[in-house]
């Protein structure tokens, strides 16, 4: 008898949808999912640090700004600071200024320059007066007197008497000083000056709008009246 063989059966290849039910096995599908986490937290790590970052820059550039601003806002205040005891210190500096050196009435003004100038050795041909209110309804209504005078001598006893007018304890205000004319020696000057009295103009002296023709008028009349 012939010997027959026996062949062993080939094997057949797994089907398409046989693999994929074998790529979805539970086992697989864990695995998947256990991967698909860790991506997520490495990819919310990620982010959480970037916002670390972003939040730490964020907060320095904030204080710094805060830090400015604070610094700015102390400079502005610091003028303020004290701003009571400063206004009483200067409102008693104006008294003392005004009852120092501010005159009351055009006589002691006239006095004044008559005495100055006698010690000067300066001749004082004569001076016109003009008040201008300022301040006017102040409690400490001040009245600008300005004085147009004429004055003749040797030069240097006139560079005295400016001298003098300038540092008296009667407050003066050099506006001008004009050279009229020289004979034999003697200089003729024109000195316009400023000072202010205190108290307003007295009722029965109040003047006219200096410029006008009534206030030329009463100029005159002042300046002979001195």
């Amino acid at each position: 008898m012939n010997a027959v063989k026996l062949q062993k059966p080939k094997a057949v290849a797994p089907s398409l949808p046989e693999q994929v039910r074998g790529l979805l096995s539970p086992l697989n599908l864990h695995w998947a999912g256990v991967g698909l986490l860790g991506l997520a937290n490495v990819y919310l790590l990620a982010q959480m640090i970037f916002l670390w970052h972003a939040s730490g820059n964020y907060s320095a550039d904030a204080m710094a700004q805060q830090r400015a601003a604070k610094q700015r806002a102390e400079i502005a205040a610091e003028p303020l600071r004290g701003l009571d005891a400063k206004l009483t210190r200067a409102t008693a500096e104006a008294d003392r200024f005004y009852a120092d050196r501010l005159p009351n009435s055009d006589s002691e003004v006239t006095g004044e320059l008559g005495t100055l100038t006698k010690k000067a050795g300066v001749r004082l041909a004569g001076a016109n007066y003009i008040h201008a209110t300022v301040l006017q309804g102040s409690a400490g209504e001040l009245v600008e007197l300005n004085i147009d005078a004429r004055l003749s001598g040797d030069y240097r006893p006139l560079v005295l008497l400016l001298n003098s007018l300038e540092r008296d304890k009667m407050f003066f205000v050099i506006k001008g000083v004009t050279l009229t004319g020289q004979q034999s020696g003697t200089v003729n000057l024109r000195l316009r000056l400023t000072t202010y009295l205190r108290g307003g103009v007295p009722q029965d002296e109040t003047l006219p709008v200096p410029g006008s023709e009534a206030a030329n008028a009463a100029t005159a009349s002042i300046g002979g009246s001195r």
